[in-house]
Protein backbone atom coordinates (compact mmCIF):
# COMPACT_ATOMS: atom_id res chain seq x y z
CA UNK A 1 0.00 0.00 0.00
CA UNK A 2 2.50 2.16 1.00
CA UNK A 3 4.91 1.79 -1.74
CA UNK A 4 1.76 2.00 -4.20
CA UNK A 5 1.50 5.21 -2.98
CA UNK A 6 5.04 5.94 -3.15
CA UNK A 7 4.96 5.21 -6.59
CA UNK A 8 1.93 7.22 -7.70
CA UNK A 9 4.31 10.30 -6.53
CA UNK A 10 7.51 9.22 -8.58
CA UNK A 11 5.64 9.23 -11.86
CA UNK A 12 5.19 13.28 -12.83
CA UNK A 13 2.33 12.81 -15.08
CA UNK A 14 0.28 10.88 -12.52
CA UNK A 15 1.62 13.28 -9.62
CA UNK A 16 0.20 16.40 -11.65
CA UNK A 17 -3.02 14.91 -12.45
CA UNK A 18 -4.07 13.78 -8.97
CA UNK A 19 -2.65 16.99 -7.48
CA UNK A 20 -4.91 19.17 -10.24
CA UNK A 21 -8.04 16.84 -9.24
CA UNK A 22 -7.56 18.14 -5.49
CA UNK A 23 -7.39 21.54 -6.14
CA UNK A 24 -10.89 21.36 -8.11
CA UNK A 25 -12.23 20.01 -5.05
CA UNK A 26 -10.89 22.46 -2.99
CA UNK A 27 -12.21 25.41 -5.02
CA UNK A 28 -15.93 23.31 -5.35
CA UNK A 29 -15.59 23.07 -1.47
CA UNK A 30 -15.37 26.61 -0.78
CA UNK A 31 -17.44 27.05 -3.19
CA UNK A 32 -20.50 25.52 -1.12
CA UNK A 33 -19.79 28.05 1.28
CA UNK A 34 -20.30 31.02 -0.81
CA UNK A 35 -24.50 32.26 -0.01
CA UNK A 36 -26.90 33.19 -2.90
CA UNK A 37 -27.34 36.73 -2.77
CA UNK A 38 -30.22 38.63 -0.47
CA UNK A 39 -30.95 34.80 1.30
CA UNK A 40 -31.76 34.80 4.74
CA UNK A 41 -29.21 31.67 6.52
CA UNK A 42 -30.78 31.64 9.62
CA UNK A 43 -34.29 30.06 8.02
CA UNK A 44 -31.90 27.22 7.27
CA UNK A 45 -30.97 26.58 10.47
CA UNK A 46 -34.78 25.18 10.88
CA UNK A 47 -34.38 23.45 7.63
CA UNK A 48 -31.41 21.08 9.00
CA UNK A 49 -33.59 20.83 12.27
CA UNK A 50 -36.46 19.92 10.83
CA UNK A 51 -34.59 17.00 8.73
CA UNK A 52 -37.12 16.96 5.37
CA UNK A 53 -36.17 13.70 3.59
CA UNK A 54 -36.62 15.14 0.34
CA UNK A 55 -34.02 18.19 1.56
CA UNK A 56 -31.95 15.81 3.37
CA UNK A 57 -30.91 14.05 0.16
CA UNK A 58 -30.63 16.99 -2.04
CA UNK A 59 -28.28 18.46 0.77
CA UNK A 60 -25.94 15.11 0.90
CA UNK A 61 -25.36 15.53 -2.64
CA UNK A 62 -24.80 18.78 -2.98
CA UNK A 63 -21.74 18.16 -0.49
CA UNK A 64 -24.30 20.56 2.28
CA UNK A 65 -24.55 23.50 -0.13
CA UNK A 66 -27.86 23.20 -0.01
CA UNK A 67 -28.59 24.08 3.71
CA UNK A 68 -26.01 26.45 3.16
CA UNK A 69 -27.99 27.90 0.12
CA UNK A 70 -24.79 28.83 -1.64
CA UNK A 71 -23.85 29.50 -5.03
CA UNK A 72 -23.95 25.50 -5.76
CA UNK A 73 -27.01 24.73 -3.56
CA UNK A 74 -28.60 22.77 -6.65
CA UNK A 75 -25.57 20.72 -7.43
CA UNK A 76 -24.61 19.04 -10.45
CA UNK A 77 -28.38 17.03 -10.89
CA UNK A 78 -29.48 19.29 -13.72
CA UNK A 79 -26.50 18.26 -15.85
CA UNK A 80 -27.18 14.68 -15.14
CA UNK A 81 -30.91 14.97 -16.20
CA UNK A 82 -29.65 16.54 -18.95
CA UNK A 83 -27.22 13.47 -20.03
CA UNK A 84 -30.19 11.10 -19.67
CA UNK A 85 -32.30 13.17 -21.94
CA UNK A 86 -29.61 13.51 -24.05
CA UNK A 87 -28.91 9.97 -24.17
CA UNK A 88 -32.33 8.68 -24.45
CA UNK A 89 -32.85 10.99 -27.50
CA UNK A 90 -30.17 9.46 -29.10
CA UNK A 91 -31.75 6.19 -28.82
CA UNK A 92 -33.19 6.77 -32.29
CA UNK A 93 -35.82 9.07 -31.29
CA UNK A 94 -34.12 12.27 -33.01
CA UNK A 95 -32.29 10.95 -36.14
CA UNK A 96 -30.07 13.77 -35.95
CA UNK A 97 -28.88 12.67 -32.34
CA UNK A 98 -28.72 9.28 -33.18
CA UNK A 99 -26.50 9.92 -36.24
CA UNK A 100 -24.24 12.24 -33.85
CA UNK A 101 -23.79 9.31 -31.53
CA UNK A 102 -22.20 7.25 -34.14
CA UNK A 103 -19.79 9.44 -35.31
CA UNK A 104 -17.43 8.78 -32.91
CA UNK A 105 -15.53 11.58 -31.29
CA UNK A 106 -16.89 14.38 -33.40
CA UNK A 107 -20.54 13.19 -32.38
CA UNK A 108 -19.77 12.94 -29.10
CA UNK A 109 -18.50 16.41 -28.68
CA UNK A 110 -21.63 17.39 -30.60
CA UNK A 111 -23.75 15.93 -28.06
CA UNK A 112 -21.83 17.50 -24.96
CA UNK A 113 -22.89 20.67 -26.75
CA UNK A 114 -26.22 19.83 -26.57
CA UNK A 115 -25.92 18.61 -22.89
CA UNK A 116 -24.57 21.93 -21.54
CA UNK A 117 -27.41 23.82 -23.49
CA UNK A 118 -29.99 21.25 -21.72
CA UNK A 119 -28.04 21.75 -18.20
CA UNK A 120 -28.23 25.57 -18.31
CA UNK A 121 -32.15 25.08 -18.88
CA UNK A 122 -32.87 22.74 -16.38
CA UNK A 123 -31.12 24.24 -14.27
CA UNK A 124 -32.68 28.28 -14.29
CA UNK A 125 -35.91 26.12 -13.59
CA UNK A 126 -34.68 24.02 -10.87
CA UNK A 127 -33.25 27.10 -9.60
CA UNK A 128 -36.75 28.99 -9.18
CA UNK A 129 -38.36 26.20 -7.89
CA UNK A 130 -35.44 25.61 -5.15
CA UNK A 131 -36.18 29.22 -4.18
CA UNK A 132 -39.63 29.50 -4.45
CA UNK A 133 -40.44 26.71 -2.78
CA UNK A 134 -37.87 26.92 0.01
CA UNK A 135 -39.49 30.55 0.49
CA UNK A 136 -42.86 29.46 0.66
CA UNK A 137 -42.16 27.10 2.47
CA UNK A 138 -40.68 28.76 4.90
CA UNK A 139 -43.55 31.48 5.51
CA UNK A 140 -41.12 33.83 3.05
CA UNK A 141 -38.75 34.35 5.65
CA UNK A 142 -35.72 32.94 3.04
CA UNK A 143 -36.36 36.45 0.87
CA UNK A 144 -38.03 38.42 2.79
CA UNK A 145 -40.25 40.63 0.31
CA UNK A 146 -39.23 38.52 -2.10
CA UNK A 147 -40.78 39.53 -5.97
CA UNK A 148 -39.83 37.98 -9.35
CA UNK A 149 -36.26 40.03 -9.93
CA UNK A 150 -35.41 38.45 -6.37
CA UNK A 151 -36.14 34.75 -7.83
CA UNK A 152 -34.63 35.56 -10.81
CA UNK A 153 -31.52 36.25 -9.69
CA UNK A 154 -31.14 33.20 -7.48
CA UNK A 155 -31.88 31.21 -10.10
CA UNK A 156 -29.19 32.97 -12.08
CA UNK A 157 -26.94 32.69 -9.68
CA UNK A 158 -27.54 29.05 -8.88
CA UNK A 159 -27.37 28.20 -12.84
CA UNK A 160 -24.30 30.15 -12.59
CA UNK A 161 -22.90 27.40 -10.27
CA UNK A 162 -24.32 24.34 -12.18
CA UNK A 163 -22.98 26.08 -14.91
CA UNK A 164 -19.69 26.10 -13.45
CA UNK A 165 -19.95 22.95 -11.47
CA UNK A 166 -20.01 20.94 -14.73
CA UNK A 167 -16.49 22.98 -16.30
CA UNK A 168 -14.79 21.50 -12.83
CA UNK A 169 -16.07 18.06 -13.93
CA UNK A 170 -14.88 18.71 -17.20
CA UNK A 171 -11.72 20.17 -15.85
CA UNK A 172 -11.38 16.58 -13.55
CA UNK A 173 -12.12 14.38 -16.36
CA UNK A 174 -9.79 15.70 -18.73
CA UNK A 175 -6.87 16.95 -16.91
CA UNK A 176 -6.90 15.10 -13.73
CA UNK A 177 -7.97 11.33 -12.38
CA UNK A 178 -11.18 9.77 -12.86
CA UNK A 179 -14.41 10.55 -14.18
CA UNK A 180 -15.31 14.16 -13.35
CA UNK A 181 -18.30 14.73 -12.68
CA UNK A 182 -18.87 11.54 -10.52
CA UNK A 183 -15.78 12.55 -8.58
CA UNK A 184 -17.69 15.93 -7.71
CA UNK A 185 -20.83 13.46 -6.22
CA UNK A 186 -18.18 11.30 -4.33
CA UNK A 187 -16.73 14.73 -2.70
CA UNK A 188 -19.90 15.80 -1.85
CA UNK A 189 -21.18 12.42 -0.42
CA UNK A 190 -17.90 12.45 1.89
CA UNK A 191 -17.80 16.02 3.11
CA UNK A 192 -21.25 15.17 4.61
CA UNK A 193 -20.07 11.97 6.35
CA UNK A 194 -19.04 14.27 9.35
CA UNK A 195 -22.22 15.70 9.97
CA UNK A 196 -23.99 12.51 9.74
CA UNK A 197 -21.97 11.40 11.95
CA UNK A 198 -22.44 14.28 14.69
CA UNK A 199 -26.25 13.74 14.23
CA UNK A 200 -26.66 10.70 15.21
CA UNK A 201 -24.20 11.05 18.11
CA UNK A 202 -26.35 13.89 19.36
CA UNK A 203 -29.39 12.04 18.85
CA UNK A 204 -28.17 9.13 20.69
CA UNK A 205 -26.01 9.96 23.58
CA UNK A 206 -26.64 13.85 23.95
CA UNK A 207 -30.04 13.12 26.06
CA UNK A 208 -28.98 12.14 29.74
CA UNK A 209 -31.69 9.75 29.92
CA UNK A 210 -30.19 7.66 26.84
CA UNK A 211 -29.18 4.60 27.48
CA UNK A 212 -24.83 4.77 26.90
CA UNK A 213 -25.25 0.31 26.19
CA UNK A 214 -28.17 0.74 23.30
CA UNK A 215 -26.26 3.59 21.58
CA UNK A 216 -23.32 2.08 21.69
CA UNK A 217 -24.53 -1.16 20.96
CA UNK A 218 -26.55 0.39 18.14
CA UNK A 219 -23.38 2.64 16.54
CA UNK A 220 -21.56 -0.95 16.42
CA UNK A 221 -24.92 -2.48 14.55
CA UNK A 222 -24.22 0.48 12.12
CA UNK A 223 -20.64 -0.15 11.77
CA UNK A 224 -20.98 -4.07 10.66
CA UNK A 225 -23.61 -3.26 8.64
CA UNK A 226 -21.89 -0.64 6.54
CA UNK A 227 -18.81 -2.82 6.08
CA UNK A 228 -20.87 -5.80 4.73
CA UNK A 229 -22.07 -3.19 2.73
CA UNK A 230 -19.01 -2.45 1.42
CA UNK A 231 -17.90 -5.77 0.71
CA UNK A 232 -21.14 -6.97 -0.88
CA UNK A 233 -20.81 -3.69 -3.44
CA UNK A 234 -16.86 -4.60 -4.37
CA UNK A 235 -17.64 -8.03 -4.82
CA UNK A 236 -20.27 -7.60 -7.30
CA UNK A 237 -18.47 -4.54 -8.49
CA UNK A 238 -15.62 -6.94 -9.30
CA UNK A 239 -17.37 -9.88 -10.63
CA UNK A 240 -17.13 -10.92 -14.23
CA UNK A 241 -18.51 -14.04 -16.20
CA UNK A 242 -16.11 -14.89 -18.68
CA UNK A 243 -17.29 -15.81 -21.88
CA UNK A 244 -14.95 -18.10 -23.85
CA UNK A 245 -13.96 -16.77 -27.36
CA UNK A 246 -11.57 -19.04 -30.34
CA UNK A 247 -9.94 -17.38 -32.98
CA UNK A 248 -9.76 -19.64 -36.43
CA UNK A 249 -6.01 -20.28 -37.97
CA UNK A 250 -5.65 -18.09 -40.74
CA UNK A 251 -2.63 -18.77 -43.15
CA UNK A 252 -1.68 -15.14 -45.16
CA UNK A 253 1.40 -15.48 -47.33
CA UNK A 254 3.62 -17.47 -44.87
CA UNK A 255 2.06 -16.26 -41.77
CA UNK A 256 -0.14 -18.19 -39.75
CA UNK A 257 -2.62 -15.87 -37.83
CA UNK A 258 -5.35 -16.70 -35.10
CA UNK A 259 -5.55 -20.29 -33.51
CA UNK A 260 -5.99 -18.06 -29.94
CA UNK A 261 -8.17 -18.55 -27.42
CA UNK A 262 -9.33 -15.66 -25.06
CA UNK A 263 -12.52 -14.74 -23.34
CA UNK A 264 -15.08 -11.41 -23.52
CA UNK A 265 -15.62 -10.68 -19.95
CA UNK A 266 -19.09 -9.56 -19.06
CA UNK A 267 -19.00 -7.31 -15.62
CA UNK A 268 -21.86 -8.20 -13.09
CA UNK A 269 -22.61 -4.30 -12.81
CA UNK A 270 -21.34 -3.03 -15.90
CA UNK A 271 -23.02 -0.08 -15.73
CA UNK A 272 -21.61 1.23 -12.37
CA UNK A 273 -23.13 3.45 -10.06
CA UNK A 274 -24.08 5.62 -13.15
CA UNK A 275 -27.89 3.97 -12.87
CA UNK A 276 -28.40 5.04 -9.29
CA UNK A 277 -27.34 8.43 -9.93
CA UNK A 278 -29.83 8.65 -13.05
CA UNK A 279 -32.69 7.43 -11.27
CA UNK A 280 -32.29 9.57 -8.03
CA UNK A 281 -31.99 12.82 -9.93
CA UNK A 282 -35.13 12.11 -12.04
CA UNK A 283 -36.89 11.08 -8.84
CA UNK A 284 -35.95 14.12 -7.48
CA UNK A 285 -36.90 16.43 -10.54
CA UNK A 286 -41.02 16.26 -10.35
CA UNK A 287 -40.42 16.87 -6.70
CA UNK A 288 -38.50 20.06 -7.15
CA UNK A 289 -40.58 21.47 -9.76
CA UNK A 290 -43.61 20.81 -7.56
CA UNK A 291 -41.97 23.83 -4.86
CA UNK A 292 -42.69 26.05 -7.82
CA UNK A 293 -46.62 25.43 -6.12
CA UNK A 294 -46.01 24.59 -2.70
CA UNK A 295 -49.04 24.91 -0.96
CA UNK A 296 -51.33 23.24 -3.50
CA UNK A 297 -52.72 19.94 -2.83
CA UNK A 298 -51.66 18.12 -6.00
CA UNK A 299 -48.00 19.78 -5.48
CA UNK A 300 -47.46 18.40 -1.88
CA UNK A 301 -48.83 14.83 -2.83
CA UNK A 302 -46.04 14.97 -5.42
CA UNK A 303 -43.35 15.79 -2.90
CA UNK A 304 -44.46 13.66 -0.39
CA UNK A 305 -44.63 10.72 -2.23
CA UNK A 306 -42.05 11.28 -5.02
CA UNK A 307 -39.16 10.00 -1.97
CA UNK A 308 -37.98 6.66 -1.99
CA UNK A 309 -39.06 6.57 1.43
CA UNK A 310 -42.81 6.18 0.77
CA UNK A 311 -44.05 3.28 -1.53
CA UNK A 312 -44.74 4.60 -4.69
CA UNK A 313 -41.47 6.68 -4.83
CA UNK A 314 -39.58 2.90 -3.40
CA UNK A 315 -41.19 1.08 -6.40
CA UNK A 316 -40.81 3.84 -9.23
CA UNK A 317 -37.11 4.14 -7.81
CA UNK A 318 -36.60 0.57 -8.10
CA UNK A 319 -38.19 0.54 -11.40
CA UNK A 320 -35.77 3.31 -12.74
CA UNK A 321 -32.88 1.62 -11.08
CA UNK A 322 -33.35 -1.59 -13.21
CA UNK A 323 -34.04 0.42 -16.22
CA UNK A 324 -31.31 2.37 -16.49
CA UNK A 325 -29.15 -0.46 -15.45
CA UNK A 326 -30.20 -2.10 -18.55
CA UNK A 327 -30.14 0.90 -20.66
CA UNK A 328 -26.60 2.09 -19.93
CA UNK A 329 -25.24 -1.53 -20.19
CA UNK A 330 -26.56 -2.63 -23.46
CA UNK A 331 -25.66 1.17 -24.56
CA UNK A 332 -22.05 -0.13 -23.97
CA UNK A 333 -21.88 -3.84 -24.98
CA UNK A 334 -23.85 -3.73 -28.20
CA UNK A 335 -24.16 -7.58 -28.55
CA UNK A 336 -25.04 -7.26 -32.36
CA UNK A 337 -22.47 -5.58 -32.99
CA UNK A 338 -20.03 -7.67 -31.18
CA UNK A 339 -20.78 -10.75 -32.72
CA UNK A 340 -20.19 -8.79 -36.24
CA UNK A 341 -16.75 -8.01 -35.04
CA UNK A 342 -16.36 -11.66 -33.59
CA UNK A 343 -17.19 -13.06 -37.53
CA UNK A 344 -15.42 -10.47 -39.37
CA UNK A 345 -11.96 -11.65 -36.99
CA UNK A 346 -12.71 -15.49 -37.34
CA UNK A 347 -13.64 -15.57 -33.90
CA UNK A 348 -16.37 -17.78 -32.44
CA UNK A 349 -17.93 -18.79 -28.91
CA UNK A 350 -17.51 -22.79 -28.81
CA UNK A 351 -20.85 -24.65 -29.19
CA UNK A 352 -22.21 -21.55 -30.92
CA UNK A 353 -22.91 -20.27 -34.67
CA UNK A 354 -20.97 -17.45 -35.71
CA UNK A 355 -23.53 -14.41 -36.39
CA UNK A 356 -27.04 -14.17 -35.04
CA UNK A 357 -26.98 -17.48 -32.79
CA UNK A 358 -24.18 -15.40 -31.31
CA UNK A 359 -25.44 -12.35 -31.00
CA UNK A 360 -28.37 -13.69 -29.14
CA UNK A 361 -26.25 -16.33 -26.90
CA UNK A 362 -24.53 -12.49 -25.63
CA UNK A 363 -27.76 -11.04 -25.40
CA UNK A 364 -29.18 -13.37 -23.47
CA UNK A 365 -26.14 -14.00 -20.88
CA UNK A 366 -25.82 -10.03 -21.00
CA UNK A 367 -29.08 -9.67 -19.66
CA UNK A 368 -29.37 -12.09 -17.13
CA UNK A 369 -25.97 -11.04 -15.04
CA UNK A 370 -26.99 -7.27 -15.83
CA UNK A 371 -31.15 -8.23 -14.08
CA UNK A 372 -28.72 -9.73 -11.19
CA UNK A 373 -26.67 -6.53 -10.66
CA UNK A 374 -29.47 -3.77 -11.46
CA UNK A 375 -31.54 -6.38 -8.44
CA UNK A 376 -28.30 -5.55 -6.20
CA UNK A 377 -28.44 -2.03 -7.36
CA UNK A 378 -31.38 -2.04 -6.24
CA UNK A 379 -31.61 -3.26 -2.57
CA UNK A 380 -28.26 -1.54 -1.59
CA UNK A 381 -30.33 1.64 -2.64
CA UNK A 382 -33.31 0.98 -0.38
CA UNK A 383 -30.94 0.40 2.65
CA UNK A 384 -31.60 3.82 4.01
CA UNK A 385 -35.27 3.61 4.23
CA UNK A 386 -34.25 -0.17 6.38
CA UNK A 387 -31.30 1.83 8.69
CA UNK A 388 -33.84 4.41 9.35
CA UNK A 389 -36.54 2.75 10.42
CA UNK A 390 -34.65 -0.31 12.23
CA UNK A 391 -31.93 1.86 14.26
CA UNK A 392 -34.44 4.87 14.71
CA UNK A 393 -31.84 7.22 12.87
CA UNK A 394 -32.96 10.65 12.16
CA UNK A 395 -34.60 11.50 8.37
CA UNK A 396 -31.43 13.84 7.87
CA UNK A 397 -29.18 11.42 7.91
CA UNK A 398 -28.90 9.99 4.63
CA UNK A 399 -25.78 8.17 3.95
CA UNK A 400 -27.02 4.84 3.40
CA UNK A 401 -27.04 2.16 0.58
CA UNK A 402 -26.99 4.89 -2.27
CA UNK A 403 -24.22 7.15 -0.88
CA UNK A 404 -21.76 4.40 -0.12
CA UNK A 405 -22.53 2.49 -3.64
CA UNK A 406 -21.53 5.91 -5.09
CA UNK A 407 -18.82 6.31 -2.68
CA UNK A 408 -17.49 2.68 -3.65
CA UNK A 409 -17.97 2.56 -7.30
CA UNK A 410 -16.19 6.08 -7.77
CA UNK A 411 -13.28 4.98 -5.35
CA UNK A 412 -12.89 1.92 -7.65
CA UNK A 413 -12.80 3.21 -10.87
CA UNK A 414 -10.76 6.34 -9.72
CA UNK A 415 -7.97 3.33 -8.36
CA UNK A 416 -8.47 1.39 -11.64
CA UNK A 417 -7.50 4.66 -13.59
CA UNK A 418 -4.39 4.84 -11.50
CA UNK A 419 -3.44 1.09 -11.42
CA UNK A 420 -4.03 1.20 -14.83
CA UNK A 421 -1.45 4.65 -15.46
CA UNK A 422 1.21 2.95 -12.70
CA UNK A 423 1.47 -0.23 -14.94
CA UNK A 424 1.71 1.66 -17.88
CA UNK A 425 4.99 2.86 -16.42
CA UNK A 426 5.78 -0.75 -15.08
CA UNK A 427 4.75 0.04 -11.49
CA UNK A 428 2.86 -2.02 -9.18
CA UNK A 429 -0.12 -0.83 -8.08
CA UNK A 430 -3.18 -1.39 -5.64
CA UNK A 431 -4.47 -4.20 -7.18
CA UNK A 432 -1.03 -5.98 -8.97
CA UNK A 433 0.68 -8.27 -6.61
Amino acid sequence: MFNTVSNIWKVADLRRRILFTLFILLVYRIGAFIPAPGVNKDVFKQIDQTGVNLFGLLNTFSGGALFQFSIFAIGIAPYITASIIVQLLSMDVIPKFAEWAKEGENGKKKLAQITRYGTVILGLLQGFATAIGFNRQYNYEMVPGANFVDYLLIAIVLTAGVSFLMWLGEQITERGIGNGISILIFAAIAASIPQHIRTIYQTEFSDSDANLFWGIGKMVLIALAIILIIVGVIFVQQGIRKIPVQYAKRVVGRKMYGGQSTHIPMKVNGAGVIPVIFAISLLMFPATIAQFWSGAAWADWIMHNLTYSEPLGMVLYVLLIIGFTFFYTFVQINPVQMADQMKKNGGYIPGIRPGKPTSSYLTRVLSRITLTGAIFLAVISLLPVAFGALAGLPQSVQLGGTSLLIVIGVALDTMKQIESQLIKRHYKGFINK
